[in-house]
């Protein structure tokens, strides 16, 4: 079911990132080179299950590997320690970062050949667009 994500996917667009990185708590330096970045989204599945999920640009590359419904603690691209397990539930892979008391979640799914990413923190919500390289 993940083999629909597997592969090199380019941002054309984001959409309301800034409120979802200031709703993450991040500060405005690394928000305005957030909001700057259009990382590559790349997705890789290996024999074993295991899955790597890459976000890679001139700025930051960071790759977390994991196996689904397993959690694992990953460091985020704005440094925060995270506990998270990715599901898939209805064709959409579903990302679930716990930390501090907090939580965040990307759901992320394939439609007419685009990548789309919803960031979710509370009621704010942003939305990154991917196409196939």
């Amino acid at each position: 079911m993940v083999d629909k994500f597997v592969g090199t996917w380019k941002m054309i667009s984001s959409d309301n990132f800034d409120d979802y990185m200031k709703a993450l708590g991040v500060g405005f330096a690394t928000r305005q080179v957030g909001n700057r970045t259009k990382p590559n989204f790349v997705m890789n599945l290996d024999d074993q299950g295991t899955i790597s999920m890459k976000s890679q640009s001139a700025f930051k590359t960071t790759e977390v590997k994991f196996k689904l419904n397993e959690p694992f603690d990953e460091t985020t691209a704005d440094d925060r320690k995270t506990r998270t397990v990715v599901s898939l539930d209805n064709g959409k892979l579903i990302q679930k970062q716990s930390w501090d008391g907090k939580e965040t979640s990307i759901e992320r799914e394939v439609a007419d050949g685009k990548l789309v990413a919803k960031c979710i923190m509370g009621d704010v919500v942003a939305v990154r667009t991917y196409v196939k390289e």
